[in-house]
């Protein structure tokens, strides 16, 4: 009898923790769709729901060609919470771009993320569009949030997308140099290979750099947000050995000179344009 008991008991104990799960479970998905009802209420938007749980606006359809997952695309987003708060967004300075089919790969920190949503939905647009997407808290970080990212437990996102007109990298070079220059209020010259450049001080020396020298510098590379990728002090270097974009140095300072050059992204690395400081401290004739 006594195991009989035990045994009634311990199922019931089963069958409560059971209850008790799943009301905590039914407890977070009614917190998150009181907190998404409240935001589309308040948005303005009109909203349709995915069958997999998350919802989206289409603000702007586009008026460019329409992608698919093998498309080079060039987009925006912005990750907020419902309350408004920013915690991530792209720069209009460094526009991220990949296949459409990669969109939806995010990385935070040193770990990688998957938000299938996002590229769903960029794939609603044509070139040109914007759209709201509003995540649900078990579509995003859950139960642990996000600390680097701001974001707290159970925390609905907000995702505004948008997909600009360009399939180009150059075009994309072509909006961010200048947006970059007038933000900015600089001037520069543009050389022939399409190298913006500024000197600030030509140099005291007699010897112009060109194929048959070497040169000692002091250099900081950035990108078009500010960020330095790299830097070097006395280093030395011959024009075939540093890229592309900055062979226009060349013939125009000499030791003591300096310049400034905003090197397009095909005389760069490919990525994106760099932003360059360089002083030259010696020039020696091979």
């Amino acid at each position: 009898m006594r195991k009989i008991t035990a045994y009634i008991v311990a199922l019931f104990s089963v069958a409560v923790l059971f209850s008790s799960c799943k009301k905590e479970y039914e407890t977070i998905e009614e917190l998150d769709s009181k907190t998404i009802a409240a935001y589309k209420a308040s948005s303005g938007l009109t909203f349709t729901d995915d069958p997999t749980g998350y919802s989206y606006s289409i603000t702007a359809p586009g008026t460019g060609s329409e992608v698919v997952n093998s498309d080079s695309v060039y987009y925006s987003y912005v990750f907020k919470s419902a309350s408004g708060k920013i915690h991530n967004q792209t720069s209009d300075l460094m526009i991220p771009g990949t296949r459409l089919g990669y969109t939806d790969q995010f990385a935070i920190g040193q770990s990688s993320y998957s938000f299938k949503p996002v590229r769903e939905v960029l794939a609603k647009l044509k070139r040109g569009g914007k759209a709201t997407v509003v995540l649900p808290s078990r579509m995003a970080f859950g139960k642990n949030g996000l600390t680097a990212f701001g974001i707290g437990s159970n925390e609905i996102l907000i995702v505004e997308l948008g997909l600009y007109t360009y399939a180009k990298r150059h075009e994309v070079d072509a909006y961010e140099i200048p947006t970059f220059i007038t933000r900015n209020n600089l001037t520069f010259t543009t050389d022939p290979s399409g190298v913006r450049y500024n000197i600030s001080t030509p140099g005291t020396g007699t010897d112009a750099i060109g194929p048959q020298t070497t040169f000692i510098c002091n250099y900081t590379g950035r990108y078009l947000d500010g960020s330095v990728f790299d830097a070097g002090t006395g280093a030395t270097f011959r024009l075939g050995e540093v890229i592309k974009g900055w062979e226009v140095i060349a013939g125009k300072i000499t030791a003591g000179g300096k310049i400034r050059i905003i090197i397009p992204s095909h005389l760069a690395y490919g990525a994106r344009p760099l932003d360059f400081d360089i002083e030259v401290t010696t020039v020696t004739k091979d």
